[in-house]
């Protein structure tokens, strides 16, 4: 019988054998990198770079930052949000 493939991968390199898993270097969290203890909310400059062209908050793995901040940075945007220094979507 022919061996059949489902769905035209077979999840390997091209000589059949498992591809490893690829480990990436870990992310340096920028406002421990500064030693920056408090995040502030009136930095809009600063707080542009953790938002997406949607308007949406980066998740950690994406920004790199530790949990620490990132619940900060969550707070901070939101702040920032509300008094309008920072737009709700996207421009």
């Amino acid at each position: 019988m022919a061996e059949v493939k489902r769905g035209g991968r077979d999840f390997g390199n091209r000589d059949g054998r498992p591809m490893r898993p690829r480990r990436g270097r870990r992310k340096i969290c920028n406002f421990c990198a500064d030693k920056i203890e408090h995040i502030d909310y009136k930095d809009a400059g600063k707080l542009r770079k953790f938002i997406s062209e949607r308007g949406k908050i980066l998740p950690k793995r994406m920004s790199g930052n530790c949990a620490r901040h990132q619940r900060e940075l969550t707070i901070a945007i939101k702040r920032a949000r509300h008094i309008a220094l920072l737009p709700f979507s996207g421009e």
